[in-house]
């Protein structure tokens, strides 16, 4: 357990002392295996759970005196068992909430009266007891780095004393032991799932594919070939430009049976690209989703590929789980965290220094001996709009600073930092934001003021005494500047036009503690000003400020942090706070003695400071790492349960932004901050309420956080807020909240109750998209329930609803979509929904470039067909709607494909449209998807299969084009789902002889007897139908033969 705890455990480095385990879920599923040994233990090893340890395990815990029981004795706040050691010291002890384990038969007790909160008292023991084998076998026994004997030592001891105590010992350790490696090989799984491609795999598998490529029938591809012949010294082939991006080179693959495939071989994945455009340049835009491997991507474009592999003596590799690479660390690849145009935006300087290629252990970087002719190739494709800010160039001023030291005037020289300098780290390219980044967007000063006010005069008076003068001259001048209208632009503007600035940031950089002060209170205020915050940044303010958060002055410590805030609204001032540690500097602002109703008024200031400038800095994906690894997390739970609002709300600003990553949702949910957020849903601050709601909003994705909400009552509060609609940032957020919450089919039941469904239909006319799109969304979960689509049907709600399928906005319209489809599964609805032309419209967003958009519009078609009065003819009078639905069987999302293989086994109940789909082809391409691994498309797809069946020869034609065999494996799914689709596709195509052969010699005899005994009746009749028809044919044959 130690070698495991020091090695494949994840901890942070939290301000001082030692640090404490990461909320992640790598660390929460080393505990709850730690948690499983620990609880069975005493059931499985009673003889080895009753021996008594070294020393004790000893922490501070959450459970007080009331949760103990028999088999301890309780006085007040102290708790010891009646089990005792030989020399009649207790086993356990909780005194003062620190705890004493003995053995292990007393920590099994413990974690099962702990209960929901074991697995916070096995993080806060394992933080305690770094190598608890220490405490509980001896010293001699602690985990060592390289070769450990002490198992060795412990046996010859074994061999020359047969004592008790030493056998409990050898076999106390090899179950240690066992654990360890347990508990290594689970994280090494877990952890192997995260590694990336690099250039030698990728050349690895290219030469694999080149051996069984060819002209002859049986190869698996015609050919496979890189698109370029040099190869860089770190075994790329990509240009420069675009390793830094991390692709590693490009691929002409010709497929047997699909036209030429040009892919991008990527540390993220394989990804289908552009192809060749005119002469040898190629359009690198990704056009598919990312697969993990060359084989796998093929795997889901070429049947062909999958059908010649198969023949193949050698094993190419195991069955791919074919599941899309979606979810890309941020800081790795450019390409996933941050569209094109924005990486077109970095500065020039910034490009062809980032790289993130490589394999886990190691970092690709482009050949540097290319740099140059990068940039000018990316400078001539620059557009003709440039930032006003000038790059790459620097200023001298000549400044006058104090130092307390000497007592005199010193004259030093500033260098202003250009963004060159900023941006030219690798680190890059990993930021991304959640709201758009002031130094994206031009900054132009506004001209037009030609009457200058008199504050602006002022300030240039002050000016030369702030530069010239001695400390109190300056104190005195600072003092005055402070005096007038900061908040003014043109005050504003002065300081900067004036020079001030300059000086001011200088001043930072003495050990004059007034002139400190002034300049900071100064700054605080200008720096609400975007041309100042972007001087500050570059004139190297923000490093200074950081290292003033060092300071033993408290209350430099909090202007330093609230300046901070205000500079780091943009992206490269964010990442200069996190490179000169300013990150775990303000996390250590949140430490604090005294938490809670208690709490002194300037440890809150401090903590509110540094909270404030955790939010701004939060909004970058790396920040959030950081701040979880600096040990913030706990450190914001405890904030969170303070009942002062001026802290939290940066405290529920800071979660609310981080709340995006998951590991931070997890720590949400441990932490037990749901119920501080659900109660301050009721705080009089709307901001506050705001902040808590959206907080919810991103943590609902999670299941278990959903049932957190409804147990700790959060529904009602919601439902409440919906009555404030003029506030639009909170109904926004409030709506957001309540539509993930929706998910969970509990929750919509208890919304029923409140009557949120009524007041959501309210919101359906005169909202913001931001708005809309969230109410919407939680209308279409809500109408999963038979209840409330009377509901919605009652309040008038059909009518806004179908009038928003006309809108722009892609994430509305899928929300739309589901809507549209979950109020159609009423009869009395679909009569309002075709009335209003809904249908006619659903089918419209069929075209739409938006893979999610027509798969929700696809979906959504499948009940407003199903309930429909006299669907066939209204479905034939819409021009070109059939052509258009099989058609998309050409799609390449799977979720497009799936929709879509829905809707026509809803639409081929009717022979006419069945007739016409097959006009167009709907057999053959229903064909080509055969070969797929996805169940739900599979289910769908059989589905599609055998409603098809019922025109004409298509049973036939379904043989003809390989579609049988596929559907014969589908049997061997786990998904119940699956066999009843498949079943009945199998039962109607087996009425063609041919097609029954086929089934035979794929075995679907055997797997269908199982299913004849099934307690689905329509699984049991399809699977004894198909079997019939194939006995038939077999004795049918015979008689032929023998007569």
């Amino acid at each position: 357990m130690g070698v495991a705890l020091a090695r494949a455990a994840q901890w942070t480095a939290a301000g001082s002392g030692t640090g404490t385990l990461e909320i992640t879920p790598l660390n929460e599923s080393l505990l709850n295996q730690i948690i499983k040994f620990a609880e069975d233990f005493s059931t499985k090893h009673p003889q080895e759970a009753a021996f008594v340890f070294r020393e004790p395990l000893e922490w501070k815990t959450q459970l007080d005196s009331s949760v103990f029981g028999e088999g301890y004795e309780i006085n007040e706040a102290t708790v010891q068992s009646k089990a005792k050691d030989k020399d009649g010291q207790p086993l356990f002890v909780l005194s003062a909430s620190t705890l004493r384990v003995r053995s292990f038969d007393q920590l099994s007790r413990l974690l099962h009266i702990a209960m929901e909160k074991k697995l916070k008292e096995t993080q806060a023991c394992l933080e305690a007891n770094r190598d608890p084998i220490v405490k509980i076998l001896g010293p001699e026994y602690g985990t060592v780095e390289g070769e450990d004997k002490s198992i060795l030592h412990l046996f010859d001891k074994v061999k020359k004393e047969s004592d008790l105590e030493t056998e409990l010992k050898m076999k106390i350790i090899l179950l240690l032991h066992q654990l360890d490696l347990q508990l290594l090989n689970s994280s090494l799984k877990q952890i192997s799932q995260d590694v990336r491609l690099n250039p030698a795999a990728v050349n690895d598998e290219v030469n694999l594919l080149k051996n069984f490529s060819g002209q002859g029938e049986d190869t698996v591809l015609e050919s496979l070939e890189y698109t370029s012949d040099y190869m860089f010294s770190n075994g790329c082939r990509a240009p420069p430009w675009r390793q830094v991006r991390g692709e590693i080179c490009y691929l002409l693959i010709k497929p047997h049976d699909t036209d030429p495939l040009y892919i991008t071989c990527s540390t993220a994945g394989v990804f289908l690209n552009g192809g060749q455009l005119k002469g040898k340049d190629i359009d690198y835009e990704r056009k598919s989703d990312l697969y993990k491997d060359i084989v796998t991507f093929l795997r889901e474009r070429s049947p062909k590929f999958v059908e010649n592999m198969a023949k193949q003596e050698y094993s190419f590799f195991k069955e791919p789980a074919h599941e899309n690479y979606q979810h890309v660390e941020g800081a790795e690849i450019f390409g996933q965290s941050q569209s094109f145009h924005e990486f077109r935006r970095m500065t020039v300087c910034g490009r062809g220094k980032s790289s993130s290629l490589g394999s886990p252990g190691q970092r690709l970087k482009p050949c540097m001996k290319w740099k140059n002719s990068e940039l000018s190739a990316s400078q001539s494709d620059k557009s003709p709009k440039k930032d006003s800010e000038e790059e790459g160039k620097s200023s001298t001023v000549s400044l006058t600073t104090k130092k307390k030291a000497s007592g005199k005037s010193k004259t030093v020289k500033i260098q202003e930092a250009s963004k060159c300098k900023a941006s030219s780290s690798p680190e890059d390219v990993g930021e991304s934001s959640s709201e758009t980044d002031e130094d994206e967007q031009p900054l132009r000063r506004q001209e037009g003021h030609t009457d200058l006010s008199a504050e602006y005069w002022g300030i240039q008076k002050l000016a030369k005494y702030v530069k010239g003068g001695d400390p109190t001259a300056t104190v005195i001048a600072l003092c005055s500047m402070r005096d007038l209208n900061l908040s003014q632009e043109t005050c504003q503007l002065a300081i900067k036009d004036t020079g001030c600035l300059e000086v001011l940031i200088n001043l930072l950089d003495t050990e004059e503690i007034k002139c400190q002060t002034g300049s900071l209170k100064i700054l605080k205020e200008i720096s609400q000003n975007v041309l100042i915050r972007h001087a500050i940044a570059d004139l190297g303010g923000l490093e200074i400020m950081v290292k003033i958060l060092d300071s033993p002055d408290t209350d430099l410590k909090c202007l330093a942090a609230e300046t901070i805030a205000n500079v780091a609204r943009f992206k490269r001032a964010r990442k200069t706070v996190r490179q000169h540690g300013g990150i775990k500097r303000l996390v250590e602002l949140l430490e604090s003695i005294s938490v809670g109703s208690s709490c002194q008024a300037k440890d809150t200031e401090t903590a509110r400071c540094g909270a404030l400038a955790l939010w701004s800095c939060s909004r970058s994906t790396k920040n959030k790492k950081a701040i979880r690894k600096a040990g913030g997390i706990p450190l914001l739970a405890r904030w969170l349960k303070c009942s002062h609002t001026n802290i939290l709300v940066p405290i529920v600003g800071t979660l609310q932004e981080c709340a995006s990553e998951p590991s931070y949702r997890l720590a949400i949910r441990t932490e037990g901050m749901i119920e501080n957020l659900v109660k301050n849903l009721s705080s009089e601050n709307e901001e506050l309420q705001m902040h808590c709601a959206s907080a919810i909003f991103k943590c609902a994705e999670d299941e278990e956080i959903r049932d957190l909400v409804r147990k700790h009552e959060g529904l009602q509060p919601l439902s409440v807020l919906l009555d404030n609609s003029e506030n639009k940032q909170l109904l926004a957020a409030v709506t957001g909240a309540i539509w993930k919450c929706a998910i969970s089919r509990e929750n919509v039941l208890k919304f029923q109750e409140y009557k949120t469904v009524e007041t959501l239909v309210t919101l359906l006319t005169d909202q913001p998209e931001e708005v809309l799109i969230n109410v919407i969304g939680a209308l279409g979960e809500c109408c999963q329930e038979e209840e409330n689509r009377g509901t919605i049907r009652k309040c008038g709600g059909i009518a806004p609803i179908v009038k928003l399928l006309t809108a722009t906005n892609q994430a509305l319209l899928v929300n739309v979509n589901k809507a549209v489809g979950g109020c159609a599964m009423e009869p009395e609805n679909m009569l309002i929904i075709d009335s209003l032309d809904g249908v006619r419209l659903l089918w419209s967003l069929l075209k739409n470039p938006n893979p999610e958009v027509q798969a929700s519009a696809a979906w959504a078609l499948c009940p407003c067909v199903e309930n429909a009065k006299n669907s066939g003819e209204m479905v034939r009078s819409f021009v070109g709607g059939l052509e258009l639905i099989v058609n998309l069987l050409k799609s390449k999302d799977k979720e497009v494909l799936t929709s879509v293989c829905a809707a026509i086994a809803n639409i081929a109940k009717d022979q006419e449209n069945l007739a016409v789909m097959t006009d167009h082809g709907v057999v053959p391409l229903l064909s080509k998807l055969a070969n797929t691994n996805n169940n739900k498309l599979r289910r769908h797809l059989a589905e599609a299969i055998a409603h098809c069946c019922m025109w004409g020869s298509n049973r036939v034609a379904f043989g003809e084009t390989k579609a049988v065999a596929p559907l014969a494996r589908y049997l061997k799914a786990k998904d119940p789902l699956v066999h009843r689709a498949t079943a009945l596709a199998l039962y109607q195509l087996s009425e063609d002889p041919n097609n029954c052969v086929i089934m035979h010699e794929n075995g679907v005899v055997k797997l269908l007897l199982a299913m004849v005994g099934s307690t689905d009746d329509a699984l049991q009749e399809a699977a004894a139908g198909c079997i019939a028809n194939i006995r038939r044919l077999a004795l049918a044959t015979e008689k032929a033969k023998y007569g």
